[in-house]
């Protein structure tokens, strides 16, 4: 039996370097936010209280304002089944779309109970914002933070910037 390989033929190659930048600021203090702001971290706080973190002891809590002035919240949710958990921004997002898709979402905060380590979201919840971002057609702010501070980048979508895309 022959196996044949075939190679295209050799084209000019064309590279070409493009450089991402991030813009985001960093809030040294929770106080330094402006008043809407320190009030959704604060509602993402009170969030902490529903997250179910028995396995992780990692307790996360989200909150989101909505374009009508709504805010919904969520708290990370565990399974002994890992990986059948979800991420509290993944629990607010997915409940969200699935309640009140019309009302778009302008800012998103997430929060951990970590005293240090500003909580930002994982890979999964990256996509998720993306899809979120794409099926309400605007981006939304994230603010992420912790007990002391906060980093705000003005679209979610910035954090992943090769998403994936059925499109």
């Amino acid at each position: 039996m022959a196996i044949f390989a075939q190679t295209a033929p050799k084209a000019a190659t064309i590279v070409m370097e493009q450089t991402l930048t991030l813009r985001y600021r960093h809030f040294a203090s929770l106080d330094m936010l402006d008043e809407a702001d320190a009030r959704l971290v604060a509602k993402a706080r009170q969030a902490l209280a529903c997250a179910y973190a028995p396995y992780s002891h990692y307790r996360v809590g989200a909150a989101a304002r909505l374009a009508s002035g709504r805010i919904v919240t969520a708290g990370n949710q565990e399974s002994p089944v890992f990986p059948a958990g979800l991420c509290a921004e993944r629990v607010l997002l997915f409940r969200h779309m699935a309640e009140a898709p019309d009302d778009p979402i302008v800012t998103l905060a997430v929060t951990s109970e970590s005293p240090d380590r500003v909580c930002t979201p994982c890979g999964g919840c990256r996509q998720v914002m993306a899809d979120v971002i794409g099926r309400q057609g605007r981006p939304f702010r994230l603010i992420m933070s912790n007990a002391r501070n906060a980093i705000l980048v003005e679209d979610a979508s910035v954090l992943l910037p090769f998403a994936f895309s059925l499109d």
